[in-house]
């Protein structure tokens, strides 16, 4: 991805503890608007729905009806990612063209980056189909697509066991990329030709260094819970259960502690297509890092059940690690106010009210 002013952490161990003002300032000088219709988001917007419409065209009748959901439903809103019945088209019931233009779709929102985390959900899946059994499916993933794409309001979304994709176009200069949910279970393959595979390692590592790189006073303020929670605490229906940001603030923190907390937060958002991902660290920017917090629940030796989260005014990073023997990740990025492009969706429909 090209150097866009907030350095992408693709290489997380390198390059955090130097001059992160000025990094922040180059940010705000360089990004978008969050939201803003500027030529930028509008192609952005263009590229994804044409994207859409060429996976549709290639869909035959009774695919499309299957694909295709109203965007006022209630499945819009009703993510998860357990193994469950769920609306939409399964890659399983995908020709090999149909397939490519659905990984199109997805390639419209994420880059190299974010493709591979989605295919390491399916590969893990396929991990635990050869443990478990063929319950597990790495294709019984769907595709939904709710509304009609290019005439707002209209959105996309990509789900299936340890993965939820939800992309709304609320309104026009808008695009919303969450929930944001993907897991990993086995956390590492232990055995098998894919042995040592960690997908979402970068970011347990990157936490593991910003606990060790604070003072002990500073520790005993980031730990919130001497036990990890079991599950991230803004599943489907709890977010009001989060509460206000606790934690360890980013203004207690130097420099190099601030420079991780940024690499944490890039771990998802650095896995967008560079003008999405753009707009969302500009999102980030505007609440202010030094008001982000950051907090730890559970054993700080590797291989123990752990949690973390990074949490502002309305961003909020969860990552749980402590099922099966802590070899279990749930990882959710969410913007609480942002979701599913409510607050964007909410204006737009005062406007068409008012006209």
């Amino acid at each position: 991805m090209p150097h866009d002013g907030w350095h992408p952490h693709d290489h997380p161990h390198r390059g955090h503890a130097h001059h992160p003002k000025r990094r922040m300032v180059l940010a705000a000088a360089t990004f978008l608007p969050f939201g803003a219709a500027s030529a930028q988001t509008l192609d952005a917007a263009q590229r994804i729905a044409d994207a859409a419409n060429r996976l549709l065209a290639g869909l035959d009748d009774a695919q499309r009806r299957k694909a295709t959901i109203a965007f006022d439903s209630n499945n819009r809103l009703d993510w998860h990612y357990v193994p469950r019945s769920r609306q939409g088209l399964a890659l399983a019931e995908m020709t090999p063209a149909q397939r490519a233009a659905a990984h199109a779709l997805f390639a419209a929102v994420l880059n190299e980056r974010g493709l591979e985390a989605i295919e390491n959900v399916r590969l893990l899946e396929g991990v635990l189909r050869e443990q478990q059994g063929t319950f597990r499916d790495p294709d019984r993933y769907f595709v939904s697509i709710f509304g009609t794409p290019g005439r707002l309001p209209w959105g996309w979304r990509l789900e299936g066991h340890h993965l939820s994709l939800n992309v709304a176009l609320p309104a026009a200069g808008h695009i919303s990329v969450t929930p944001f949910f993907i897991g990993a279970h086995p956390a590492t393959v232990r055995e098998g030709p894919h042995k040592g595979l960690r997908p979402l390692g970068a970011a347990e590592d990157l936490a593991r260094r910003l606990m060790a790189s604070l003072t002990p006073e500073q520790q005993r303020t980031a730990i919130i819970a001497e036990r990890s929670f079991g599950e991230i605490v803004a599943s489907p229906g709890r977010e009001r259960e989060l509460g206000q940001p606790t934690g360890l603030a980013l203004s207690a923190m130097d420099g190099a502690g601030r420079g991780l907390v940024e690499a944490l937060i890039d771990h998802f958002v650095g896995t967008l297509a560079p003008d999405l991902a753009a707009a969302q660290r500009q999102r980030v920017i505007e609440q202010e890092l030094g008001r982000f917090r950051f907090a730890w629940a559970g054993s700080l030796a590797p291989g123990q059940a752990h949690y973390f989260r990074v949490h502002g005014p309305v961003t909020l990073i969860e990552h749980d690690n402590t099922q099966n023997d802590a070899n279990h990740i749930h990882s959710v990025w969410r913007d609480l106010t942002a979701d599913f492009g409510n607050d964007a969706l909410a204006d737009h429909y005062r406007r068409e009210r008012h006209r």
